[in-house]
């Protein structure tokens, strides 16, 4: 049992000794679930269609992640073209072998221009998820849920640049997806 996990910045776990994919790794390896991780700081979609072929086919997981969005947001990247690139690579993967697909948006951001910016490629991740039938798993909502739940704020979870979280804000991307990676495999 497999899952790769492809994407830019957040899922390389930028700027902390310890992202969501080692969490899931550490947790999921006793379970005989192997977590690959093929993301990169500051990659967008176009760096993910670009090495889809060599990063992502060869290994054939059982789950793929596709975890893009923030870094598209800050570059030069329109959300068509972002909303195609995720379509592409569900598409290429798709023909190539049998995988689920997960579709993760990413944080709450607390700055409203920021926060906007990244609300249009969530929409298109959530788009991308319902036309393709990709599980699609909505972190920020659910990360505004953990606030008022914890009674934390936003910061509590967040590095200085607000685009990368803490350790404590992969922990709790790491608590999600793990309790949807237990009912997959279950």
């Amino acid at each position: 049992m497999k899952i790769l996990i492809r994407g830019g910045s957040i899922p390389a776990g930028h700027g902390v000794t310890r992202g969501y994919g080692d969490i899931l790794r550490d947790t999921l390896a006793p379970r005989g679930i192997a977590v690959i991780n093929r993301s990169r700081f500051g990659e967008t979609s176009f760096d993910g269609i670009g090495t889809f072929r060599e990063e992502v086919l060869p290994r054939r997981p059982d789950i793929l992640i596709l975890h893009f969005g923030v870094d598209d947001a800050f570059s030069a990247v329109y959300r068509s073209e972002f909303k195609e690139n995720l379509v592409n690579m569900v598409r290429v993967a798709r023909e190539a072998f049998e995988t689920a697909i997960w579709l993760p948006t990413g944080h709450i951001l607390d700055d409203p221009w920021d926060r906007d910016a990244v609300a249009i490629f969530y929409r298109a991740i959530r788009e991308v998820s319902l036309d393709l039938s990709c599980r699609f798993i909505p972190l920020h909502t659910i990360w505004a849920g953990v606030l008022q739940e914890k009674g934390l704020r936003n910061a509590d979870l967040l590095q200085a640049d607000q685009r990368y979280p803490n350790e404590k804000g992969h922990e709790i991307i790491a608590s999600i997806l793990l309790r949807d990676v237990l009912k997959f495999f279950n």
